[in-house]
């Protein structure tokens, strides 16, 4: 599992997801909405890098790539969501959340486990709907002599 593709870009995911938001931190705009949903192109990029390298494998079962992207994507969310609530504590915890976006997932004041389960689903679910998106591109692609084929 931990020298698997899927595991091995997941952990792309997390790390691009990480220093993107610490970046946005120390520029002070990490509470704008706009930037912070732009982190999907971090988890498309590390998805379609597991997808790319199962069709040059040979591997073009459409199930098992869609699968595939999206086991990739799922451990780039669940350990962004694991660093987020641990980041969240050491700023402060409830305190903090007030200084982010209330316009991102929720209204009032969630506590950290409301918000890091909110980011959860949301990321899980935006994950599964990129996987599906990349698999639409690489449905029906195959690797002849090096070169991509339709």
């Amino acid at each position: 599992m931990f020298k698997s593709r899927e595991f091995r870009n997941g952990v792309i995911i997390f790390v691009g997801i990480g220093l993107y938001f610490l970046a946005m931190e120390l520029l002070g705009v990490s509470d704008n909405f706009y930037l912070r949903i732009l982190n999907i192109f971090i988890v498309l990029y590390g998805t379609n890098r597991t997808i790319k390298a199962n069709i040059y494998d040979g591997q073009n079962d459409y199930l098992f790539n869609l699968t595939s992207g999206a086991m990739t994507a799922f451990v780039g969310v669940i350990l962004s969501v694991i660093a987020l609530n641990i980041y969240i504590h050491l700023r402060g915890g409830a305190e903090y959340i007030k200084t982010l976006s209330e316009a991102f997932l929720f209204g009032g004041s969630p506590s950290v486990y409301q918000y890091c389960a909110g980011l959860l689903f949301e990321g899980l679910a935006s994950s599964a709907i990129g996987s599906f998106t990349l698999m639409q591109y690489w449905k029906g692609k195959t690797v002849r002599d090096g070169h991509l084929t339709h």
